[in-house]
């Protein structure tokens, strides 16, 4: 590959973005009347999403770092949790939550549920799901996202066609025609990646890190040949030609913004394909050259040096989707509390 060829994409960051492409875990349609309130459970490796079509709620997330930091969504609004922390939704600060799991829920598919509950009082309606990324550059772009992303009604119709979006979503949401259930999850996840995107470009915090390498005219060009041939047997100087900058510039300027030196960038970047090739089941010889390595032992001992295991056992399954096989098969031995796919049978409540 040629690093001055102009075919190579102009535009790296919508690269990335083009790679939040979603696996469904759940969906939930939730009908709520005051007072009412609901624990969400912590799901690693997801990204859990609530849109408000009716009516308001109280979301806080779990935070490790101090106390909960709570948020009022109003209709139209969209947070994401994109890091999987369990968080709660209330009708009110300091309303019981429950677990989602104790709350009577009706299956409508096998992703999609319907959730009624509350005390009758002010009603509110909320779309919520669980979804998950499958290519390594997806899963960076959402491993760099703030721990709750809030995109406020007007936020999103900036986007001009979003609000008669919003109201079909709604609009299914609360008649449930046939196929209802799925016109909502498709729309749905259009939504969550408008607002992804509103954040990278909106946000001053986006501009900052792997991100603002991405968005950086001459480092996103470098970036961007690593991404679309990790083969290539790529060197600082090829790579600071392609950045058009001297050799020493392009390295001190990509160490400052993406935090690691650009070969070991490339590295990781090599052994993030590699994870999810092998995951796929793909041989270990072939997902080695697909990467740049001609020996096969050269290529297991780099593996098992950045992500722990072997390739021999990354290639035996993806452990997210084993865990939720198995959360599956005690599902179905427990009829007598709904399960979503890969959702687990939790008991027990949780209340502020």
């Amino acid at each position: 590959m040629n690093p001055t060829d102009p075919g190579i994409h102009a535009d790296p960051l919508g690269e990335a973005l083009h790679y939040l492409r979603m696996r469904s875990v759940f969906y939930c349609h939730s009908e709520l009347s005051a007072p009412w309130g609901a624990h969400m459970p912590a799901l690693q490796d997801c990204l859990m999403f609530h849109l408000v079509t009716e009516g308001r709620c109280w979301l806080t997330v779990a935070s490790g770092a101090g106390p909960e930091e709570g948020r009022w969504l109003w209709p139209g609004d969209l947070a994401l949790v994109p890091h999987g922390q369990g968080h709660d939704l209330r009708s009110e600060p300091g309303t019981p939550t429950p677990h989602l799991f104790d709350l009577p829920r009706e299956c409508v598919s096998e992703h999609y549920e319907i959730l009624r509950t509350g005390g009758g009082g002010e009603g509110s309606r909320i779309i919520c799901g669980a979804v998950q990324f499958d290519h390594p550059a997806a899963r960076h772009l959402v491993s760099v996202l703030p721990a709750v992303i809030h995109t406020s009604s007007a936020a999103l119709q900036a986007g001009g066609w979003l609000p008669g979006l919003l109201q079909l979503m709604a609009e299914e949401a609360r008649h449930m025609r046939a196929g209802g259930e799925a016109v909502i999850t498709r729309l749905a996840d259009i939504v969550v990646i408008q607002a992804i995107r509103h954040w990278v470009q909106h946000d001053a915090t986006a501009q900052t890190g792997w991100l603002g390498a991405l968005k950086d005219p001459r480092l996103g060009r470098a970036m961007a040949l690593m991404h679309r041939d990790p083969a290539h047997g790529w060197t600082v100087a090829a790579l600071a030609e392609a950045a058009a900058m001297s050799r020493s510039a392009f390295a001190q300027r990509f160490t400052a913004l993406v935090g690691v030196p650009a070969l070991e960038y490339l590295t990781q970047w090599r052994m993030h394909l590699a994870q999810a090739w092998l995951s796929q089941g793909q041989g270990i010889a072939d997902v080695a050259a697909r990467v740049g390595y001609q020996s096969e032992a050269a290529f297991c001992r780099a593996f098992k040096r950045a992500v722990g295991q072997t390739p021999g056992s990354a290639r035996r399954g993806d452990a997210q989707t084993e865990a939720l096989q198995r959360l599956l098969a005690v599902a179905a031995a427990s009829p007598a509390r709904p399960f979503i796919s890969g959702i687990p049978n939790a008991s027990g409540h949780h209340a502020n």
